[in-house]
Parts: structure tokens; sequence; C-alpha cells
């Protein structure tokens, strides 16, 4: 075995210890069928991996349309007529 890569039976059998691994030291990999399967990461590293980099504020204040003017003014014209 890989210092982090773990078979499938081995990672079930020894799944406290995979979890430790994964907080206290680095991803684990799990195989299946010889292939790598899946990833066991720390929730610290989960929540760095999915953190939005700003919020939706930020987001529409560094839009490259953020100096552009909108028109918000609804039409008056009546709608057209549709053939149902």
């Amino acid at each position: 075995m890989i210092k982090n890569h773990w078979q499938l039976q081995e990672a079930k059998n020894k799944f406290s210890s995979l979890v430790e691994l994964a907080q206290e030291d680095s991803p684990q990999i799990v195989t299946k069928h010889g292939k790598d399967a899946v990833v066991i990461i720390s929730i610290e590293e989960y929540k760095k991996l999915t953190k939005p980099e700003n919020n939706i504020l930020e987001f529409f204040q560094k839009s490259p349309l953020a100096k552009e003017e909108l028109i918000l003014t609804r039409s008056k014209e009546k709608p057209r007529a549709v053939e149902l």
C-alpha cells in the first residue's frame, strides 16, 4: 500500500484510521479494482475547496458590467397577439 492509498476492503476494515489520517495528515485515496475511486479529505480541506472566492455583492461590484447603465423601465406597448 502506498502511504495514502487504500484498497476498498482495507478502507472498510480500517475506516477510523483512514479518517484520522485524512484529518491529521493528507487526503487519502481509496482504490476499487486497482483504480483510484474516491478521495477522503478533512472537513477543513473540503471547506477550502468549496468556499466561494467572494460573496455575491463583491461579484457584482467586480463585474465588467458594473459601470454599465441599465434601463429598468417597462415597455408600455401592448403585447403582440399569439395564436394558439
